[in-house]
């Protein structure tokens, strides 16, 4: 029996959410230094109803290596 990958492609809103210590950012100035920027040291929360596919693909899967050749499809 074949199997496909189907990949779809999203958009969403989200919250990003740190909790720092006082030492990490000036609140004084309002910089937030390395907390400028969402990262990897904070806490994601998509928000509901939010998401929308902008673009869906499917590919007949196989547990090889990917194959660049292979023939895919979108819609």
């Amino acid at each position: 029996m074949k199997k496909y990958k189907i990949t779809h492609k999203i958009t969403a809103d989200f919250i990003a959410e740190a909790i720092v210590n006082e030492n990490e950012i000036d609140a004084t100035i309002n910089d937030l230094k390395e907390y400028k920027k969402p990262n990897s040291k904070f806490e994601y929360t998509m928000l509901k109803g939010t998401e929308s596919v902008t673009q869906t693909n499917y590919e007949l899967y196989d547990e090889k290596p990917n194959n660049s050749s292979k023939e895919r499809n979108s819609d």
